[in-house]
Formats: structure tokens, C-alpha cells, sequence
């Protein structure tokens, strides 16, 4: 696995991301129960990650927009699926984070189903971003969604947040830690990227991957 200062990104890729990023993003649905899922006609990329792992962030610094997905200090508050249309081209899809055990079982037992049926039979979903905290690594409840994604033989790329917060004399090892430990886990996508939506590092990167998703 390799994280993305390795992945040669050219100037034309970059700048595909740039203008696609760029253009109009517009809220479709929030998905509660599986019945009010949108019709599937768009490639899908779904964010998915631990709450409080910075999902609303890097959502909001990827289109450039600073309130499309609500950033709370509050873990916990994207409680079902948003679907947001990016250029009539790519919809992102925020999920509900997983390991906040305050939502109440039943409540996070419901968001899990829902989930699980999304990931199992969506046939235009094309990748999921499962994000990573660079800065605590993997968790066993992460590893657990890794299974789920492998089972559903759902191709999944790790992203990394919150790479600013790591020193810069750890970034490499840590880097290579979480390479290592999601290697196992074979739905994973080999290329790690690292961001940072505070400092925009990566993002420009994130972008062109997934502007290369969403070409015809």
C-alpha cells in the first residue's frame, strides 16, 4: 500500500479534480430508512469513518463550501445518509459515524442495517472513503467496518485526516503503520491518501481520484 506523495498525480489530473470540485454541489436526500434511498443514476462515492474523525471537514474543504456537511465538536450528529450532487456528474454520499456509543444502541444498530444494505446494493456506489485519524490510527472498531466492506466486495480507499497534527518526523512511520495493518484486508484500495482540511494538503489529490471516478 502506498500513501499519496507516491501516486504521480499529473498536472492534467490535478486540474480535472480542481474544475470538477469546483463546480455547483447541491444537497438531493437524507436517507433515513432504506425505502427513501434517491434513484441510483450517478457514480457514488460514500465517506465513512469513526465520529469525530473529521468527515464533515474534509467534505466541506473538498468542495470548497464551508457549511455542506455541519462540523460539530459534537460526535455523532450526520444520523443518516446525505446525498449531495456534485456537477450532475458524481454524488457524494456522508455517512453516519460509527463508535459513538451515546447515540443509544438501538439508534446505532438501525444506522449499521442501514448502512450494511447501502454498501451490499448500490450498484452505482463506486468506491467508499473509510477515513482514518492519522494521528490515533486504526481501531478495532475500523477493522470491523473492513470486514464488512470485504464481505460485501466493496473496493474501499483509506484517507487519512488530521495529517497537519502528526510531526513531521512521525508522518512516515505512522504512515506506514496504518499501510501495514490495512494490507490484510484485501477490498482495500492499495493507494493510502493523507489530508489535511485545515492546510489543504491532499485534497487536491483526493479530488483528481475521485474526478477519475466520476469520468464517463
Amino acid at each position: 500500500m502506498t500513501e499519496n506523495r507516491d501516486t504521480g498525480f499529473d498536472t492534467a489530473a490535478l486540474e480535472a479534480g480542481r474544475l470538477l470540485f469546483a463546480k455547483e454541489c447541491e444537497f438531493v436526500a437524507g436517507v433515513a430508512a432504506e425505502a427513501q434511498l434517491p434513484p441510483a443514476r450517478l457514480p457514488e462515492i460514500a465517506v465513512l469513518g469513526r465520529s469525530n474523525v473529521g468527515k464533515s471537514s474534509l467534505l466541506n474543504a473538498l468542495t470548497g463550501r464551508r457549511a455542506l456537511a455541519r462540523v460539530s465538536i459534537t460526535p455523532g450528529r450526520t444520523q443518516q445518509l446525505n446525498f449531495f450532487e456534485l456537477d450532475r456528474r458524481l454524488v457524494l454520499v456522508d455517512m453516519p459515524g460509527y463508535g459513538y456509543n451515546a447515540a443509544g444502541k438501538a439508534k446505532a444498530a438501525a444506522w449499521t442495517r442501514l448502512i450494511d444494505r447501502y454498501l451490499a446494493g448500490r450498484a452505482t456506489l463506486k468506491r467508499v472513503l473509510l477515513l482514518i485519524d492519522a494521528r490515533h490510527g486504526t481501531k478495532p472498531v475500523d477493522h470491523e467496518w473492513m470486514k464488512r466492506l470485504d464481505k460485501a466486495a466493496q473496493s474501499y480507499q483509506i484517507v487519512l485526516t488530521k495529517i497537519d497534527k502528526v510531526p513531521a518526523s512521525d508522518r512516515d512511520s505512522a504512515i506506514a503503520e496504518i499501510a501495514t495493518a490495512v494490507s490484510r484486508h484485501p477490498a482495500a484500495h492499495p493507494v493510502l491518501l493523507a489530508t489535511s482540511a485545515e492546510t489543504g494538503e491532499g485534497v487536491a489529490e483526493l479530488c483528481a481520484t475521485l474526478a477519475e471516478l466520476a469520468a464517463p
